[in-house]
């Protein structure tokens, strides 16, 4: 199978982002299934019902978000009756919405999606390791289910390390969000899991994380707040990774970045 995992999409940018190069992957890279982190799309912060279904005409089979998943409060109930967006896993019980989804491809395969939350300088939250056993326990990669991609959204990269040795083996992919930047870590682990960092954003890159400049900098130099934060409107860049998995075991047989438009520099796996 053919996977995208296309990192935090960070306001109108973002969004223009995934809806003017998202259609051609989806054709050049035979992509299977695609992911996508959609908690900051609404204005930055957030998602809204009327964005998910946006981004699932653009070909996102599957949306998680994180910290911002509650931001706009009108999508907590849309979070409960749409099977294709994620809110982590590890929320205490009760939280509305889920933190894992299996979706069958055009195919006929099946895809478990699952996302946790971490804790370090994040807010208190229960044990993702635990979360993502929980979310797993009922699945077998190859068997059950014929790939299975974790987002774990977080601050640290040795969190994010950590998960992706404790999972390698028995997921097809491991990839981080929230820190909106790319990292240059692509591999596959040693027992065959793929791993990225941090996927970074889909978003303006001439900003500060995908926000305008001048109120973020105005922050961190005069530690006062002038105006409130808003995304960075410039033209975006789509920031993913792809991963080809082997249709016998799901693991992972390739991984690499995918850059597209915008400020950073390009790269574009192209279809096998």
């Amino acid at each position: 199978m053919n996977l995208l995992f296309c990192g935090d999409i960070v306001g109108r940018s973002g969004r223009q982002a995934i809806e003017a190069y998202l259609p051609g992957l989806r054709d050049s890279l035979a992509l299977d299934f695609v992911v996508a982190n959609g908690e900051n799309a609404a204005a930055g912060f957030g998602i809204t019902a009327k964005i998910c279904r946006q981004l699932h005409d653009c070909g996102v089979d599957v949306i998680t978000t994180g910290n911002h998943a509650f931001d706009q409060r009108e999508i907590i109930p849309h979070l409960n009756n749409d099977t294709r967006i994620l809110r982590p896993a590890n929320y205490p019980p009760g939280t509305p919405g889920k933190g894992a989804t299996v979706v069958r491809t055009a195919r006929g395969k099946e895809v478990l999606v699952i996302q946790v939350m971490l804790r370090l300088f994040m807010e208190a939250l229960d044990d993702p390791f635990r979360g993502v056993e929980e979310a797993i326990a009922d699945h077998r990669l190859g068997e059950s289910v014929d790939a299975i991609i974790v987002d774990v959204h977080g601050e640290a990269t040795s969190e994010k390390s950590a998960m992706g040795h404790v999972l390698d083996g028995r997921v097809s992919l491991v990839v981080g969000s929230h820190s909106h930047v790319p990292t240059a870590d692509a591999r596959i682990l040693e027992n065959g899991t793929a791993y990225m960092t941090d996927a970074g954003m889909c978003g303006d890159y001439d900003s500060v994380i995908g926000m305008e400049k001048e109120e973020a900098i105005a922050r961190f130099v005069t530690r006062m707040r002038r105006d409130r934060l808003t995304p960075a409107m410039g033209e975006g860049t789509l920031s993913a990774v792809f991963v080809e998995t082997d249709d016998a075991t799901g693991l992972a047989r390739l991984v690499a970045p995918v850059r597209i438009g915008g400020a950073l520099e390009e790269t574009h796996h192209g279809a096998a």
